[in-house]
């Protein structure tokens, strides 16, 4: 069985993005290594779910946004279900957007200098560059792009993790689970930046385009593309925490995010470790600011029953990027649209998961390839875990929790 990376990268593309890099470079600078558990449990809990979302993609041919409409058999169940989805998709992926392009955006700087003069310059070069990358739209181009700046990535963020010299031992300790005081909402940040909801959207189209085929074989490599590339992301996740614990951690620097992560440390390091964490930063920004419109095209079409090249498809993809572009380019945080965002993110996480699980049971979609009892079983305990995740994400966008 050859290595076929592909599905699974853009998946590990879309979760390492900058709010990732920022939630992680947080725990490791004010909790040192104790949350890496956090970090591990997230990837393997991750991994399950896409699992699943491969699976439906390869051997039952559809993508979740099919799924969960042709599931819904009761008119007034599924179009409540499309106007979630259309609702958490399309609206908080526009305004995470925004994120992504700055985000990107300070990675850059990271390397060349801060500056308010070319600030508007750079989103408006990222925006273009994802915009040119979906309008092109063959799949095959896209994958090999997100998976060369998933490389990226994982060299930059390897190579500042090397220059700092973590103290092995620490590291080891951070897989004993405990939550250091004042680090619960650290840890369920850490857990929630990795479960994407749309990312099950996204990797079962992906995974269905990238094998045309429902064979056994190619659901083997479909299983082994999304442990590989899910560990991967998971991995660059603890090498981030990694860098700022063995950095910052106990140093009395108050840091509030990677950029400032990457200042702090090149007069201990040298300036190689700033450059390849503003590297990193700015693969994570690129690879989210495409990844994002993807997600919100691939599901709004199958919701819609429209082909993937389609105009709806591309429509629905630069409609996402251009809102996003704005405001990045105003600067202005829309903090009604990213409350609605939290408040239907966190409401469809476990509702998404659910729909997953209950068509990874569909003998009608899947034949003998549904799932086992075991499947069930952890895919429950992770419908458990978001929904507590998704409680918590509500209850803090309403102000209940801060």
């Amino acid at each position: 069985m050859k290595l076929s990376i592909g599905p699974g990268a853009l998946v590990a593309a879309a979760f390492i993005g900058p709010g990732t890099v920022t939630t992680c470079t947080l725990a490791g600078a004010n909790f040192g290594f104790a949350l890496v558990w956090a970090l591990v449990f997230a990837t393997l809990a991750t991994m399950i779910l896409q699992d699943m979302a491969a699976r439906l993609g390869v051997m039952g041919r559809v993508g979740l946004g099919e799924a969960l409409v042709g599931g819904a058999g009761n008119p007034m169940l599924k179009w409540a279900a499309a106007g979630l989805v259309l609702a958490a998709l399309a609206l908080g992926n526009a305004a995470y957007e925004a994120g992504n392009l700055a985000g990107g955006t300070l990675g850059l700087q990271a390397i060349i200098g801060e500056g308010d003069d070319y600030r508007r310059p750079l989103i408006l070069l990222l925006a273009a560059i994802a915009a040119l990358v979906l309008l092109i739209g063959r799949y095959k181009l896209i994958e090999r792009i997100l998976v060369t700046l998933v490389i990226i990535m994982s060299l930059a963020f390897a190579g500042s993790a090397i220059l700092v010299r973590p103290d092995i031992g620490d590291m080891l300790g951070g897989l004993v689970p405990r939550v250091p005081e004042a680090g619960l909402l650290t840890a369920i940040a850490l857990i929630g930046t990795t479960i994407v909801p749309y990312n099950l959207f996204l990797h079962a189209a992906s995974a269905r385009e990238h094998w045309p085929d429902a064979t056994a074989r190619a659901l083997q490599e479909a299983q082994t593309d999304t442990r590989v590339s899910v560990g991967l992301g998971g991995l660059i996740s603890i090498l981030i925490l990694t860098t700022a614990a063995a950095s910052l951690f106990g140093s009395g620097q108050q840091i509030s995010s990677a950029v400032a992560m990457a200042g702090a440390i090149a007069p201990t390091y040298g300036e190689a470790a700033r450059y390849l964490v503003g590297i990193g930063l700015f693969a994570a920004g690129l690879t989210s600011s495409i990844t994002a419109p993807l997600a919100t095209a691939y599901a709004l079409s199958e919701i819609a029953r429209k082909p993937r090249s389609g105009p709806l498809f591309k429509a629905v993809a630069l409609a996402v990027l251009t809102v996003g572009t704005l405001v990045a380019l105003i600067g202005y945080k829309p903090i009604s649209l990213i409350l609605v965002a939290q408040v239907a993110n966190g409401i469809l996480l476990p509702i998404v998961a659910i729909f997953l699980l209950v068509a990874m049971n569909r003998r009608s979609l899947l034949g003998d390839r549904i799932n086992g009892p075991l499947a069930n079983v952890l895919g429950g305990l992770v419908i458990v875990i978001t929904l507590g995740l998704g409680l918590r994400l509500v209850l803090r966008a309403l102000g209940v929790w801060s």
